[in-house]
């Protein structure tokens, strides 16, 4: 059952992070427009707000560690189907404070959700050990960014950006043509010295990508492997849960958690969810089903 991760490992910051057992990637968002989680981390614009904003997300962040979270991933831009662009500095008064205080009171890896150069270096000085770029270094400027820093990087495929990527969703071979671009994109990192070894594949599920599609990436999701890198899948809430069962955003949690069961028989390395106590437990039982060592984190 599955495939053999054993020799799979991530490090990020100063953590080598074993990927011979699934991690999760705990899901902290800090925008107002997010579709399952908007606003309620998002800071505000006062100060006082701010503060408020800050300790509510601080507590966030420590439970979704105590409860399992191998990684936390901030993001403070929305990139939900329509999502409107934020600008640079926007983003960036979003998210680094949240890194900056996490990174000096939680033992815990910091990943930042952005496709900005100038946010990414920041939050890597800050303390972030990974970008989880939905945009796989797209952006002018990303990848020469990301060559001067050792930080791990996760490469996302995503057709169009978030505005219109669900219109005239067309793919001949879904699975083939992401494949095909993440090689691409693990080229271009290679051509400017980012070695594999700091390289993490996420085939996007939801972005630009009807729920047909993102079904078939899952079902799947073992091709992936030929790339040689770890697999994040992040399916949490999203819409092609709710296209199977009809469910609304807050009543997808058995529908991702049985996603997420078919994803670890079939290679995934880390789950990212907003729901980590519950993705924990399902990792557990994968592992005794699989006959593997039960641990907690």
């Amino acid at each position: 059952m599955g495939t053999n991760v054993s020799e799979l490992s991530i490090k990020v910051g100063d953590r080598i992070i074993d990927l011979s057992v699934p991690k999760v990637m705990g899901i902290l968002n800090v925008t107002p427009d997010s579709f399952s989680d908007g606003g309620q981390f998002h800071a505000g614009e006062e100060s006082g707000v701010f503060r408020v904003g800050l300790d509510k997300t601080l507590a966030h962040a420590q439970e979704m560690l105590a409860a399992g979270a191998s990684i936390i991933d901030i993001g403070g831009e929305s990139t939900r189907p329509g999502a409107q662009a934020v600008s640079e500095q926007e983003e960036a008064d979003r998210v680094l404070p949240v890194v900056e205080a996490i990174a000096a009171r939680l033992d815990v890896a910091i990943s930042v959700d952005t496709s900005t150069p100038s946010v990414m270096s920041a939050a890597i000085e800050l303390g972030a050990g990974l970008i989880n770029d939905v945009r796989a270094l797209g952006r002018a400027g990303a990848l020469e960014a990301l060559a001067q820093q050792d930080a791990a990087i996760c490469l996302m495929h995503m057709r169009g950006q978030p505005e219109t990527m669900q219109k005239d969703v067309v793919y001949s071979d879904v699975v083939e043509e992401v494949i095909a671009f993440l090689s691409a994109r693990i080229e271009a990192c290679l051509e400017l010295g980012i070695g594999r070894e700091r390289l993490i594949l996420d085939p996007g599920f939801g972005f630009g990508k009807t729920a047909a599609h993102n079904y078939q990436l899952l079902r799947e999701l073992s091709r992936f492997q030929s790339l040689g890198l770890p697999i994040l899948v992040g399916v949490s809430r999203k819409s092609m849960l709710g296209a199977a069962t009809g469910r609304d955003v807050d009543m997808r949690l058995a529908a991702g958690i049985a996603a997420t069961m078919f994803a670890l028989q079939h290679g995934a390395a880390i789950i990212r969810t907003h729901d980590v106590v519950q993705t924990v437990d399902a990792i557990n039982i994968y592992r005794a089903i699989s006959g593997t060592q039960i641990t907690q984190g």
